[in-house]
């Protein structure tokens, strides 16, 4: 059987001088461990912790060379695969990005990190924290206690691989509950 790919959001700053020394390392561990696991990362197509995590996908492709990667999977070398454009500014990206995976990640992060947070937090979307990175990402713990509807469904997590794969069992469990409620 054949493991099923995920589409994988991973959300933080463009900009990352609030966030920790090591923040290029640890967003480009996610991206890797992402495609490790064979998923789909999806980002804003910015820079910073987005564009690194990208890197860091694009890194570990699934063939042994960047010939095969090129020949037999068809696969372009830019971080970036497929670019959507959605005439709907950040905050429309944001909500589109975010609905449209099967869970989301938090690095570091700003405003609209935490838009994005927000936004699969409402809909219910399993999401993980690297917690230690800085800005957004360090607050979460403290915006989501408290009042709230809903399950939470939040990871939090300072090793980047352990929380790829702690996502990856929780985006498994939800669709799995998903296929038995229906």
């Amino acid at each position: 059987m054949q493991k099923e790919k995920y589409e994988i959001v991973v959300s933080g700053a463009a900009e990352f001088n609030h966030c920790c020394k090591n923040i290029k390392a640890l967003s480009k561990e996610v991206g890797k461990e992402i495609a490790r696991q064979k998923c789909n990362l999806v980002t804003g197509a910015t820079t910073g912790v987005p564009y690194f995590a990208a890197l860091g996908c694009s890194e570990a492709p699934p063939a042994t060379s960047e010939a095969a990667h090129v020949k037999s999977y068809k696969l372009p070398l830019s971080p970036f695969d497929v670019m959507i454009y959605t005439g709907s500014d950040y905050a429309g990206r944001n909500v589109i990005m975010t609905k449209s995976a099967d869970g989301v990640i938090i690095i570091c992060g700003r405003i609209g990190t935490l838009h994005e947070f927000a936004t699969a937090f409402e809909i219910q979307k399993p999401i993980g924290i690297l917690e230690g990175s800085g800005g957004t990402a360090d607050k979460i713990r403290i915006i989501a206690t408290g009042p709230h509807r809903g399950v939470k469904k939040i990871i939090y997590e300072k090793d980047p691989k352990k929380l790829v794969q702690r996502l990856i069992a929780e985006i498994k469990r939800e669709k799995n509950k998903n296929k038995r409620s229906s």
